[in-house]
C-alpha cells in the first residue's frame, strides 16, 4: 500500500487526492478513526494506483520537455500585452454570457491561470499570453462562468460549454502543456 498523508478538518466525509508530484493525501473528518481511514484507503487502492501512475507519467513528460525560461523583461512584455488584449475579449464574452464583472487584474501568478473573486473581480496570469488564443479564450470563459456558479458543478461546466463547446480538449491541452510556461516563469529571473 502506498504511503499517504492524512489531513484532518471539519469535513464530513473521507476523500483522497493524488498531487501532481504523486503524493497521496487523505482528507478526513476529525472524528474518523485510523481504522476508518485505513479501510477507506484499501477500498480506493485501485483508484490511487491509477492516479499515482498517471501523475508520475505526467511528471516524466514535463521533465522531458524543454522549459523555456521567461525572464523579468518578457514577463513585463506579456503583462502589457495581456492588459491590452484580454479586457476587450472579457467584455465580448461577458456580453455573450449575460454576466457582469468588476475589475480585471493581470498578474504573474505561479500556479493559477485565472481567478474570479466573489465580488466579480477577475485575475489573469500574464503567461497566458504565451498559450494559443483558443486556450486564452477558454480561461476567460471559465472565469466568467464563475459569475453564475462559484464552483465547478455540472451547471458551471454547462455554462462553459455553451460558449466553448470543446472546452474539454482545451482544458486537457492546458493541463498537459501549461505547466511548462509556469515553470519557465519560475525558472526565469524569479520575478
Amino acid at each position: 500500500m502506498k504511503e499517504y498523508e492524512i489531513i484532518r478538518s471539519a469535513r464530513r466525509t473521507l476523500s483522497v487526492e493524488v498531487t501532481v508530484n504523486g503524493k497521496v493525501l487523505v482528507r478526513a473528518p476529525y472524528r474518523a478513526t485510523r481504522r476508518d481511514i485505513e479501510e477507506f484507503v484499501i477500498k480506493e487502492q485501485d483508484w490511487i494506483e491509477r492516479h499515482v501512475a498517471k501523475m508520475n507519467e505526467r511528471r516524466r513528460q514535463r521533465e522531458s520537455m524543454p522549459v523555456p525560461r521567461i525572464g523579468a523583461d518578457e514577463v513585463h512584455e506579456l503583462a502589457a500585452r495581456a492588459l491590452s488584449e484580454i479586457p476587450p475579449r472579457v467584455r465580448a464574452f461577458a456580453t455573450e454570457m449575460g454576466v457582469t464583472y468588476g475589475r480585471i487584474t493581470i498578474r504573474n501568478q505561479r500556479t493559477l491561470w485565472g481567478s474570479c473573486s466573489s465580488r466579480g473581480n477577475l485575475n489573469f496570469n500574464c503567461v497566458l499570453m504565451k498559450t494559443p488564443v483558443e486556450i486564452q479564450d477558454y480561461v476567460i470563459v471559465h472565469e466568467l462562468a464563475h459569475r453564475k456558479h462559484m464552483d465547478h458543478s455540472p451547471a458551471f461546466w454547462a455554462e462553459v460549454e455553451k460558449v466553448v463547446p470543446d472546452y474539454r480538449e482545451r482544458r486537457k491541452w492546458l493541463r498537459r502543456n501549461g505547466g511548462q510556461y509556469i515553470e519557465g516563469m519560475k525558472m526565469g529571473n524569479n520575478v
